[in-house]
């Protein structure tokens, strides 16, 4: 193990429930209001995941209102406060950039 490592390691969550590209999964993120806190959710399609460790990421497609809105979140980052899979995906790809194409002509 080398330095980098021995760091990141202390920053890592402990508990990361398991999901994969294709599910349907609802964020929970903290979100700062002055002096208050709250926890918005952010539901969508996993559509990439990415990166290893601290780096690690994952981009979530939601259709609000007839608008894709696509959005990526750290995985380790302290602002996400879970991740639950509401439906599980079956996808033969690692990478759904196509379904935001395919909306956007309909």
């Amino acid at each position: 193990m080398n330095k980098m490592e021995m760091i990141e390691k202390d920053y890592l969550k402990k508990t990361i429930p398991e999901f994969k590209v294709g599910d349907q999964v609802k964020v929970h993120l903290k979100v700062h209001e002055g002096e208050k806190t709250r926890t918005q959710i952010f539901a969508g399609t996993v559509i990439a995941k990415r990166g290893t460790g601290i780096g690690a990421s994952f981009t979530v497609l939601k259709d609000a209102r007839g608008e894709l809105v696509k959005k990526a979140f750290p995985v380790h980052s302290p602002v996400v406060e879970k991740v639950e899979v509401t439906f599980p995906g079956k996808v033969r790809r690692a990478k759904l950039y196509h379904l935001a194409k395919k909306k956007n002509k309909i």
